[in-house]
């Protein structure tokens, strides 16, 4: 399966976090090695519009086969579009195959939840597939503030859940981006990763880590020392 990285340059939330070292090494290095070491992967393809980036990634074993348009690559660009124009550009029966997306903010997924992701899709004979992690709050327990400063109950969950046990409410999930498989026909024409075929792959908290803002990284940091503290 190719395994597509998406990691373009610019970054508001924290500059230059996709090559910005983590516990020693590059952000981006965790995911490429994860990749590369799975099993069920057999093609490491990073899109991104930054030499560095580039430079980075393919020192870690990844292919940039072309750098990414500028016109992907800005604040208001989609990731859709993004994983559209890696298929499209590199052909072949690319189009007719699943694909993987594995975005490099997210340094603690491994080689062995890609393959048990990919035996996941597989087993359940799937379209798509979307790694989540359980949800810190349940979804009924959201609320919202009116525009006369009235607290309200946003109604995501059943009625009574706000008053409810948490140990009493059903498990929601979340979306924690750290790996997709994706349908090209229904990415281009549909324009989601989401349909009736589409199955989860439950990861742990640790593993879902995702950085965007500067708390996030030095949260990772912690994680990755301990981490490596523990492999001693």
């Amino acid at each position: 399966m190719l395994a597509v990285i998406p990691a373009r340059g610019g970054s508001k939330g924290l500059p230059g976090k996709n090559i910005k070292e983590l516990n020693g090494k590059p952000l981006i290095a965790y995911t490429v090695e994860a990749a590369v070491k799975a099993e069920g992967i057999d093609r490491v393809v990073v899109t991104t519009d930054d030499i560095k980036i580039a430079e980075t990634a393919r020192r870690f074993g990844a292919e940039i086969p072309f750098l990414r348009n500028p016109s992907l690559a800005g604040d208001s660009s989609l990731a859709v579009d993004v994983y559209l124009d890696v298929v499209e550009r590199l052909g072949g029966g690319c189009r007719e195959n699943p694909f993987m997306v594995l975005l490099p903010t997210a340094p603690f997924r491994t080689s062995r939840q890609i393959d048990e992701a990919i035996q996941t899709f597989r087993g359940k004979n799937a379209r798509t597939l979307v790694s989540v992690t359980p949800a810190e709050t349940p979804a009924g327990w959201y609320m919202g503030i009116s525009r006369d400063g009235i607290l309200m109950p946003r109604n995501y969950g059943a009625a009574n859940e706000i008053c409810s046990n948490r140990q009493m409410n059903e498990p929601d999930y979340i979306p924690n981006g750290a790996i997709y498989i994706l349908d090209y026909q229904l990415l281009k024409y549909e324009r989601t990763y989401y349909c009736n075929k589409t199955v989860p792959y439950v990861m742990d908290r640790n593993s879902s880590v995702d950085i965007d803002t500067i708390e996030d990284f030095e949260y990772a940091e912690y994680l990755a020392e301990k981490m490596f503290r523990q492999q001693e």
